[in-house]
């Protein structure tokens, strides 16, 4: 009896351990509505994910939190995209999700024949937010890296995602996109990107924006090509879907640490092995 009961407590020990270390590592999801005066108090809502030991930390002065842009596609919620904000928010980073589009604004159209098929308004605009969320955050959380973004979207946010890198290259570190359709990829390799591509028989990436085989392999690009429908890619998904899309993100930034720590350089080890991981 006696052993049964220390047998109980010990197990209870070791529940209660487990609760607070799950608690320690928990990611924080945070919701600030900002406005911007220079334009007419414009509202620009953001979520903010990250792991509490890493904000305390940040707020301790320890370390530096690298931060993620990510960017919402069209009709799809800046909140709609949790799977890709907690895999980021994991492995150390403050994902700060921006709401884009409002309900005020004009519908977005496609043009035939125009520059990004007439959407450069939208992609300025979510540069604008992107500028003045980034300007909002260094006040409330100081101790984040501005200079070095990671940018991450979907459809219409893998677009302003890309477009943002050409505009300030400077300013990235890397570009993970979902299935952007309009924007060319960048091919000069200052940075790492990877993009998941659906197989879906209504949207389609305009012709150019994804290069060749063998300019991806030079400028280290990595194309996921999956069966996943274009819509899929969002928390309103397939769990199968979601859960694939975070385990070769997390591929990619364990694999990004790991040739960091060993040359002191940014980049993944082979993106064909990552590609592999995925079947058309």
């Amino acid at each position: 009896m006696k052993r049964g009961i220390a047998i109980l407590l010990s197990l209870c020990a070791v529940v209660i351990v487990g609760y607070f270390t799950a608690s320690k590592w928990a990611i924080h999801h945070k919701t600030l509505t900002l406005f911007d005066p220079l334009r007419t108090d414009r509202t620009v809502e953001v979520d903010i994910a990250v792991r509490r030991d890493r904000e305390w930390e940040a707020t301790a002065e320890m370390i530096t939190l690298p931060v993620v842009i990510l960017s919402h596609g069209n009709t799809v919620k800046f909140t709609e995209y949790s799977f890709l904000a907690n895999v980021f928010a994991a492995r150390g980073y403050m994902v700060v999700s921006i709401q884009h589009d409002l309900e005020t604004d004009e519908p977005m159209v496609t043009k035939v024949g125009e520059q990004y098929v007439g959407r450069g308004m939208q992609y300025n605009r979510g540069i604008a937010n992107i500028m003045f969320a980034i300007d909002q955050l260094k006040k409330l959380q100081p101790n984040s890296d501005y200079r070095h973004l990671t940018m991450v979207g979907h459809s219409n946010g893998g677009d302003i995602s890309m477009y943002f890198a050409k505009r300030y290259p400077e300013m990235i570190k890397k570009v993970v996109t979902l299935d952007n359709l309009r924007v060319p990829f960048m091919t000069d390799g200052k940075f790492k990107i990877l993009s998941f591509r659906s197989k879906d028989p209504v949207f389609k990436a305009d012709p150019g924006v994804v290069p060749d085989d063998d300019i991806c392999q030079k400028a280290g690009i990595t194309v996921i090509n999956t069966g996943f429908q274009h819509t899929d890619m969002s928390d309103r998904g397939p769990d199968e879907v979601k859960s694939s899309i975070q385990s070769i993100i997390d591929k990619f930034l364990a694999d990004e640490e790991e040739a960091t720590a060993d040359t002191g350089a940014r980049g993944m080890t082979e993106p064909a092995a990552v590609s592999a991981s995925v079947v058309n």
